[in-house]
């Protein structure tokens, strides 16, 4: 059985990039047979970043509470707050004390800021080890990674690579999957979605603010009654890697032959939205305002990732003479 470890960060609540670029293909990948995913929400992670204890507990739910919605098998799969698995933090030191410094100083997470040192703290600075922490834990097989974190997954193979070689075979030297065809989800203005921009769509908003989020998108100014080219318009580009392919050519067909508003499209791609993802739409709803419920998912998957972290921990703890 392949084991898959992914790591989500805990940046806020998952937009329609988010959803259709990396929720809907993980989840895809969890359901095939022979693999086990261990998906667990960055929330050490991002307080390297985030400080305020408020923001970062309604993101955690708000991230835990998309992928549960979306249809992630906790059964099957194990879903779990970094944070409530403490070994993470003991096997983190251990690994910190065999990665040279170099390593993490040529590292993108480090250098990228660092021509401003008093932004960075010391976490920022080991924030690749952690990782490797949260990889080499579970023994995971792969790691789909994306284009910016190749170089740290590199750092968590040398780094397995060095402890297998000092204290024996011990940990799964893992592998990356990168996806070259990773979809590109245009934001409001047209650029890649991303909530740097601020340029995103929230589906779980409530209807009128999801409509006024659409009713945003950037179009030209050709009058109602004009032909319009549909693969240069924003609407219908979100709108097609959305609907089914009868929608699709309909819509499609409207732009050409004119006497069709972007208003009208607009008007589709909110309704569309709101019919597609109805369930799950209510399922994050009730999560997010039931929160017990959504802490007795996390914690099955919990107490599993747990028993897996501490009888690495042990062999770890054996090897290093602290056992």
């Amino acid at each position: 059985m392949a084991r898959i470890l992914t790591g989500i960060q805990s940046s806020g609540v998952p937009h329609l990039g988010n959803i259709l670029g990396a929720i809907l293909p993980a989840i895809k990948i969890s359901k095939e047979s022979g693999n086990e995913s261990f998906f667990f929400i960055a929330d050490l992670h991002s307080f390297t970043s985030i400080k305020e204890a408020s923001v970062r507990r309604y993101n955690t739910n708000a991230v835990a509470a998309a992928w549960v919605a979306f249809g992630f098998d906790t059964d099957k799969n194990i879903l779990y707050r970094q944070s409530k698995v403490a070994e993470v933090c003991e096997l983190s030191w251990y690994l910190n004390c065999l990665t040279p410094y170099p390593m993490l100083a040529n590292a993108h997470s480090f250098k990228d800021k660092s021509g401003k040192l008093a932004d960075v703290n010391a976490g920022l600075f080991t924030y690749p080890v952690l990782m490797a922490a949260d990889i080499l834990l579970y023994n995971a097989n792969y790691v789909p990674v994306g284009k910016d974190q190749i170089q740290h997954l590199e750092i968590t193979r040398d780094i397995a690579l060095k402890f297998n070689s000092l204290y024996g075979e011990t940990f799964v030297v893992p592998e990356a999957i990168t996806d070259t065809q990773v979809m590109i989800v245009p934001g409001t203005d047209g650029q890649k979605m991303s909530k740097s921009y601020h340029n995103f769509i929230d589906i779980f908003k409530a209807d009128n603010e999801l409509l006024k989020d659409i009713k945003s998108i950037v179009t030209d100014s050709l009058p109602l009654e004009a032909p319009k080219d549909p693969e240069a318009c924003n609407v219908f580009k979100i709108y097609k890697l959305i609907a089914n392919d009868e929608q699709i050519n309909t819509m499609r067909n409207n732009y050409i032959k004119g006497g069709y508003g972007y208003g009208h499209a607009k008007k589709e791609l909110y309704e569309l939205i709101v019919s597609k993802f109805a369930t799950q739409r209510e399922e994050f709803k009730f999560l997010m305002s039931n929160e017990s419920a959504l802490y007795h998912i996390l914690e099955k998957g919990e107490n599993k990732a747990r028993e897996y972290a501490q009888d690495t921990l042990s062999v770890v703890r054996k090897k290093l003479g602290y056992s």
